[in-house]
């Protein structure tokens, strides 16, 4: 890996990862201020020069029409669609709605549809691109930290149910993946920090050295230093990256991946997926209680936790379950939650736990007790802050 000196002083230029899957192979394109220059990239993977760009609310008004500039100069048409910002957009309504606006569009099978938004535009746009005329090309243009590091990467696409996250949808690739670092700026504080989130699970479930550059300048990145933002997002695409190669479907070692997933998916569903517990934020807690756990069951030291979460204060991640108005946090509901998840198998749970610190690994050997217990001890401190 890069060294954190070189890494923060070279002159900032574009990095290039690739996701090999044969003949459905893809590269994700890394830099600052790349929107600008993404009418070239995007132009190369296209069959047909006409696309359909979706949306949401907080991009458009502040970026569609600089991607649209760049469209224009390769001389691709184009339409736009513009959704409802937010985790309530990714669900079976707005997904059969997104299929008829395409088709009143008249998208062929040889045109292309442009995810530019967050997490929640990438998979809604995804899990569309796969099911229209039985399948178009798409194009991620990720502009939050948490999809370009995570939701972008790997042909994960699919929308929410009443009965959990992530339910409903299909394993699809992209085209590509134009990650711009310099869009992160608009982000309010928060969105940044959820991403961040997903950028320490990177370290912790299999880099060591990666979780030791994080805590020397993991505030750089939170700041907004383009070098810095640059060599988090390529380290943590470049492992899914070789991931997702390994085990595109998640029938092995994809599923560490989700590490804090299990717990974090839970808090989501018990906030009914809304703008009071974003995901990021859910996984951020979610890896702290998968971590207790792992202390709890013997499997690392109590000292590898709470340098973790020394982390968390000096970054400021959630580590702790939030206030939230109509919610009164319970163990036995959380637990119910979790057997939901899409990891349930033969009706046990799945957990990523942790030997150390970047070393995690996948298990079903947990104690129903071990869970509740960790489970109710956040709630316990919940209950003594509130």
């Amino acid at each position: 890996m890069t060294s954190p000196a070189s890494s923060i002083h070279q002159p900032v230029k574009d990095e290039r990862v690739s996701v090999d899957l044969g003949e459905r192979s893809y590269n994700i394109v890394i830099g600052g201020n790349l929107l600008d220059r993404s009418g070239p990239l995007i132009s190369e993977v296209l069959r047909k020069k006409r696309v359909a760009i979706i949306t949401d609310e907080t991009v458009g008004p502040l970026h569609l029409h600089r991607l649209q500039k760049t469209l224009e100069a390769e001389g691709i048409e184009q339409v736009s669609i513009t959704l409802p910002a937010g985790e309530q957009t990714k669900d079976l309504k707005f997904f059969g709605d997104l299929l008829d606006r395409l088709l009143e569009a008249r998208i062929g099978r040889d045109e292309c549809l442009i995810a530019f938004g967050g997490g929640v535009i990438g998979d809604l746009t995804g899990f569309a691109a796969s099911a229209l005329r039985r399948g178009v090309d798409f194009i991620q243009i990720p502009t939050t930290l948490l999809s370009q590091v995570d939701s972008s990467v790997g042909g994960k696409t699919g929308v929410n149910s009443r009965h959990g996250k992530n339910l409903i949808g299909a394993f699809y690739q992209p085209k590509l993946v134009v990650a711009d670092v310099s869009l992160l700026d608009s982000l309010p504080q928060r969105d940044l920090l959820a991403g961040y989130a997903e950028v320490v699970k990177y370290g912790l479930l299999g880099d060591f050295d990666f979780y030791n550059w994080l805590e020397q300048y993991g505030p750089a990145i939170i700041e907004g230093e383009i070098s810095a933002r640059i060599h988090a997002v390529k380290t943590s695409v470049q492992t899914k990256a070789d991931i997702v190669a390994a085990d595109e479907k998640e029938s092995g070692v994809r599923a560490l991946l989700n590490l804090g997933h299990t717990f974090g998916h839970a808090l989501e569903a018990e906030t009914g997926y809304g703008p009071s517990l974003v995901h990021g934020e859910g996984v951020a807690v979610g890896m702290l209680m998968a971590m207790d756990l792992s202390a709890k069951m013997g499997l690392m030291t109590w000292q590898d936790c709470e340098r973790v979460k020394a982390h968390y204060q000096k970054t400021g991640l959630l580590s702790e379950l939030p206030a939230i108005e109509g919610v009164v946090w319970n163990a036995k509901k959380l637990l119910a939650h979790m057997y939901q998840d899409k990891k349930v198998d033969k009706g046990k749970l799945t957990f990523i736990l942790m030997k150390s610190i970047g070393a995690a690994f996948t298990t079903q050997d947990v104690n129903e007790d071990d869970i509740l217990d960790i489970l109710d001890s956040y709630v316990r401190s919940h209950t003594e802050r509130n």
